[in-house]
């Protein structure tokens, strides 16, 4: 997780509603801590202490008066057996938000103090119940709107991530526990690994998370979705272009030159994945204030977005105006979208461009060929296997590509037959990095490694 509870206090019991707000079936109180059972105990009818893990029980929750907000199910989950890895206690209540808001409020005055965002998964992590990646996965699989997404969430929560970041660390523990044996104890003689064999070791090593790192593009894809500017001159038929791939009229289409004046933006699913769809102000020259000032959003929405549909109007064809736009777009993300094909004014066209689609906006026609394209631009280098470790959390990425860094220059140090000393510097310094995607503490890993391999510690 990315952000540090300082009120944090291992033991702490906390309460919170789990369930989103609003009315529903049911709603879900969680309470965990080391007076769950106690706290319970104070507002359900039965007996709570006498509950085993994992139980339910039907009974109802008392106010601090005694008199009865609902009939409830009680769910009990102890110790090491819960989530948190303390004890735990949810209550499933009827779904009404004053019900729901009631029952919480009697959980804190009996005791309990409201959870900080995300504690329930922190105390999880602080209690080595989940590492780092698997706490992040959480939310991702909470926020997946896709069923790719979903399934990478899926499986970075069931450790598959956590486990090759592991291994990574592990063969790399055992290089760094040689090279400070070296460094500290050169009289006592020891065989330790040659060169050649921990060149070869870092190498594969160095290779596997290359390939790790270079899924982010397509993890990035899956988890967060594409960012589609719709770029082009004024009336070149960008709006109409939205509406046709939204399948609705969200935006206002006009003869009148400048018709939309600020960047709209709307959530598009094609195939299984999600995009942005962006639709900005025609570009051009103009004193206009509120057209200026659309038309600068506009170039900084198409200098950041994933993917650029510049669209041309057929009927002026690629006229200088559309020819100077065009020079100021990153070609290796930009398709060409040729509107108003159906049109009798229609100009031939020559361009060296290589990603090309001709399309009516109005006629809604060559969208299916347009969709292809897109795809086709995002994956270049072919679909992702089903089966791949994908990597999606770009704090992941730049940790992963600063290890990358420190272990390309451990191959250097290697290959010039630098000192052990400057190479384990290195080797530590990937090592945090490797660490900190997880949450592992690395010094006292490498000091582990160092005492239990090689007992040097007499």
């Amino acid at each position: 997780m990315e952000f540090v509870h300082g009120s944090y206090e291992k033991g702490r019991t906390i309460a919170a509603i789990a369930t989103p707000p609003g009315e529903g079936g049911i709603s879900v109180i969680r309470i965990s801590g080391n007076e769950a059972l106690t706290v319970a105990d104070k507002l359900f009818s039965g007996n709570v202490y006498s509950y085993k893990t994992h139980t339910a029980h039907l009974g109802k929750v008392l106010d601090p008066k005694g008199f009865v907000i609902d009939e409830a199910l009680l769910l009990v989950m102890l110790g090491n057996k819960s989530f948190t890895g303390e004890d735990t206690v949810e209550i499933q209540c009827h779904g009404g938000r004053l019900i729901t808001q009631k029952i919480l409020q009697t959980v804190l005055s009996f005791g309990a103090s409201p959870a900080l965002a995300g504690e329930f998964s922190f105390k999880a992590y602080m209690n080595d119940k989940i590492d780092l990646t698997q706490a992040e996965a959480i939310q991702d699989l909470i926020s997946a709107k896709n069923g790719y997404a979903m399934k990478t969430a899926k499986e970075q929560l069931l450790g598959s991530l956590k486990d090759l970041v592991n291994s990574f660390q592990a063969e790399l523990v055992e290089i760094a526990a040689v090279l400070e044996a070296w460094v500290d104890y050169p009289e006592e003689g020891l065989d330790f690994m040659g060169a050649t064999d921990m060149y070869a070791s870092l190498k594969n090593t160095l290779s596997s998370m290359k390939h790790l790192r270079d899924t982010f593009h397509d993890g990035h894809i899956i988890k967060d979705g594409i960012s589609l500017c719709l770029v082009g001159l004024p009336n070149a038929g960008k709006s109409s272009l939205l509406n046709a791939l939204l399948k609705k009229d969200r935006a206002i289409v006009t003869e009148i030159e400048g018709t939309t004046r600020d960047v709209l933006e709307e959530d598009l699913t094609l195939g299984n994945l999600n995009f942005r769809l962006i639709d900005t102000a025609g570009i051009r020259k103009t004193q206009e204030l509120v057209e200026k000032e659309g038309i600068k959003r506009s170039e900084k929405a198409y200098q950041s977005a994933d993917i650029i549909l510049f669209v041309i109007d057929l009927e002026l064809g690629f006229c200088e105006k559309a020819l100077a736009l065009y020079k100021n777009l990153p070609k290796n993300k930009t398709i060409l979208v040729f509107n108003k094909n159906d049109s009798k004014q229609k100009k031939a066209i020559t361009t060296n461009h290589t990603r090309n689609v001709f399309i009516s906006a109005k006629n809604k026609t060559g969208l299916l060929e347009l969709k292809e394209e897109i795809f086709s631009l995002l994956w270049e280098g072919g679909t992702p296997p089903t089966e791949e470790i994908l990597l999606t959390n770009s704090r992941h990425f730049h940790a992963l590509s600063s290890a990358i860094m420190h272990l390309e220059n451990v191959l250097l140090a290697l290959e010039t037959n630098n000192s052990p000393e400057i190479i384990c510097l290195d080797i530590k310094d990937a090592l945090k990095q490797l660490g900190s995607i997880s949450g592992t503490d690395i010094t006292e890993d490498v000091l582990g490694a160092i005492f239990s391999k090689f007992c040097v510690g007499k």
